[in-house]
């Protein structure tokens, strides 16, 4: 690409961006470029200074570092380091300590003196902070600077923990945590009450000194903050805006992260575009929605006044475009997900054939078939087809303590309505109520307590399933082991989780599968429990498995994420009745009404969060000009 073009194609862009097709490509890029760093300054006798951070970014950057510390003999010997923050207050050896966190994804595995680690002090008293925070700016001064700093991003805009409303020359400082940074670190510690208030942090202004700026950002939670980074205009509300001002910064991202720049997004803005099926479809879909007009009212004015001229040229005139578009839209709408017997299926979503098929629905938690494909799971199981569902995890970590007590309180009475004398559960009930009672924020359960969470989330999926009309023996409980830890940090997948599914897949031989495809879920368990799917049909197929040949798999999402319009395959619509029973589905899920456990940035209950998206993807239909329905719940189809 000429430096032209490049520039055309950025234009939106304010700061330097370079973006990779994966995390791990990226992650090591940058760790070489640390490397690339130290070496130059160790042969120079200097030594390197890097300002480092933490939280999931760069913890693929640390394990590269390490691998070159021990395979290619990196040294860290000359190496001084500063942390951009730590929560206020922590202790050095909690478990959501960014000294513990930085001891196990990086200084216990390489040579680095301890003496040259420095990390924001959380036990410190408070009117000893700000003597601290001057006396940490003098010491990076002192050593001439930082040589590279890296930084992520939180959904706030922050860098580092500088929240909207910090300044740009700000320094070294306690500062308060933004809510919403709050509850997005509420799974480490537990809930969100648990989660501290404060933390000392590296200033904006600090930031800016450092010599070469890295800010990192992996998948598409980061997209919209991201565009509104390096595309936005500089605010306070939005504190990586800042970055704008520097010239030694840099964005490395990955393509989830950057889907939502300009040049992603709606690249026929930037650039000539190579007009596919697909693409014209987002691009006609994304004009429609930005002049709130239906497809079919499009003109080729509009086309050529927001970037389309060339499609207008290519492939139209427009009103066929309109037509075409439309009716593809059209032809993703179905009141049959299982297909329609007997009928033309040559513009449908789903096979006619066979008539009744068999079909498995996969939950990562137990409550996400409900939550996320309820209306359409009670429409396959109406519709005579053979349903299973199966429940991957046992989701025994988002049970509230206080429900296991009431649980327990419940089975006490009942052994002795029953002429038992409960003194064994009595005593397991005071147990647990002692653990309870002492347990810190993240500690793990106690084998009886994980056990009375997973039997209730079990439970509970049971109840779900019969009120979708499911016979018990087509409702299936893996419990997979990567899951099993007892925290919130969960083990390797193995081969036996992809054992254990290749089994009941077989079992089943189903001619349609259905997996959570919603990867925005903030446990990270629905893209584990996807791959591990994926993972299962293909060992089967190459095991010549011949069924696997005629299986479709079919992506929902809905609790946390819903498709974009031009992505959708098959849409499902729901009447108000069936919205209904949805909802009644879901709320057999008592355990996770009100206030689920960890409610993710939506604090809306899961029926509600549900329903309103399910009613904002019909409306977006309606809006397109097509059918008015109540609700749809809408389907990608993966393709191996």
């Amino acid at each position: 690409m000429s430096r032209l073009n490049l520039l055309e194609e950025t234009r939106f862009e304010k700061l330097p961006v370079t973006v990779y097709p994966n995390q791990d490509i990226a992650s090591v890029t940058v760790a070489r470029r640390i490397a690339d760093l130290i070496k130059s300054k160790q042969q120079k006798g200097e030594k390197t200074v890097l300002g480092l951070a933490t939280g999931a970014t760069p913890v693929r950057v640390y394990n590269e570092l390490v691998r070159l510390h021990r395979e290619e003999g990196l040294s860290f010997k000359e190496v001084i380091t500063f942390n951009l923050d730590e929560y206020y207050p922590m202790l050095p050896t909690a478990n959501q300590s960014y000294v513990t966190f930085m001891n196990e994804n990086l200084f216990d595995h390489i040579d680095i003196e301890r003496q040259n680690i420095n990390i924001p002090d959380g036990t410190l008293p408070l009117e000893e902070i700000p003597a601290f925070c001057l006396e940490y700016e003098r010491k990076i001064e002192a050593l001439g600077g930082l040589d590279l700093q890296i930084l992520g991003i939180g959904r706030t805009g922050h860098i580092g923990f500088n929240e909207p409303g910090s300044a740009p020359n700000s320094g070294t400082r306690l500062v308060t945590l933004d809510d919403l940074t709050r509850r997005d670190a509420s799974r480490d510690f537990g809930g969100k009450e648990n989660v501290p208030t404060k933390a000392i942090t590296m200033g904006i202004g600090t930031i800016f000194k450092a010599r070469e700026i890295v800010l990192m950002a992996w998948n598409g939670k980061k997209a919209s903050i991201i565009k509104k980074a390096v595309e936005g205009e500089i605010s306070s509300d939005v504190p990586a805006t800042y970055l704008q001002l520097s010239d030694n910064v840099e964005f490395v991202l990955d393509q989830d992260a950057a889907s939502e720049l300009t040049r992603f997004g709606t690249p026929w803005l930037t650039r000539d575009c190579v007009w596919d099926e697909q693409l014209t479809k987002k691009a006609v879909i994304w004009l429609s929605s930005t002049l709130k007009k239906p497809i079919l009212k499009l003109t080729e004015e509009d086309y050529n006044n927001h970037g389309m001229a060339q499609l207008a040229v290519d492939r139209g005139p427009v009103y066929n475009i309109n037509i075409d578009v439309f009716n593809k839209l059209q032809h993703t709408i179905t009141g049959w997900p299982g297909g329609k017997p007997n009928s033309d299926d040559s513009q449908r979503p789903e096979r006619a054939l066979p008539a009744q098929k068999r079909s498995i629905i996969f939950s990562p938690h137990p409550d996400d078939d409900v939550i996320s494909m309820g209306g359409t799971f009670i429409r396959l199981v109406d519709q005579g087809h053979d349903v299973h569902v199966a429940y991957q995890t046992s989701g025994n970590t988002a049970v509230w303590d206080d429900d296991v007590l009431r649980y327990m309180e419940f089975a006490i009475d009942f052994s002795k309505s029953v002429g038992q004398d409960g003194k064994q559960l009595t005593a397991i009930y005071e147990d647990m109520r002692a653990f309870i009672e002492q347990k810190q924020p993240n500690q793990v359960d106690t084998p009886e307590i994980q056990n009375v969470k997973a039997f209730i989330r079990k439970s509970e999926a049971i109840a779900g399933a019969r009120y979708a009309g499911l016979e018990d023996d087509h409702i299936h409980f893996q419990a997979l082991p990567f899951y099993e830890s007892g925290k919130t940090k969960k083990n390797p997948v193995t081969d036996v989780d992809i054992e254990m599914t290749m089994t009941l897949l077989q079992s089943i031989k189903p001619h349609q599968v259905f997996a959570a495809g919603d990867f925005e879920d903030p446990h990270g368990t629905h893209i584990v429990c996807f791959n591990i799917i994926v993972e299962a049909l293909k060992r089967l197929r190459a095991n010549g498995e011949t069924w696997v040949e005629d299986c479709w798999l079919w992506m929902y999402r809905g609790a946390w994420h819903e498709f974009e319009t031009h992505e959708i395959e098959m849409a499902v619509p729901l009447s108000p009745q069936e919205v209904q029973r949805k909802k009644m589905a879901i709320f057999k899920h008592q355990s996770q009404k009100d206030t689920p456990v960890f409610p993710g940035d939506d604090e809306r209950e899961f029926w509600l969060r549900a329903q309103e998206r399910n009613r904002e993807t019909a409306r977006r239909y309606d809006d397109l000009g097509l059918a008015n329905y109540e609700a749809m719940e809408a389907f990608v189809r993966f393709k191996f």
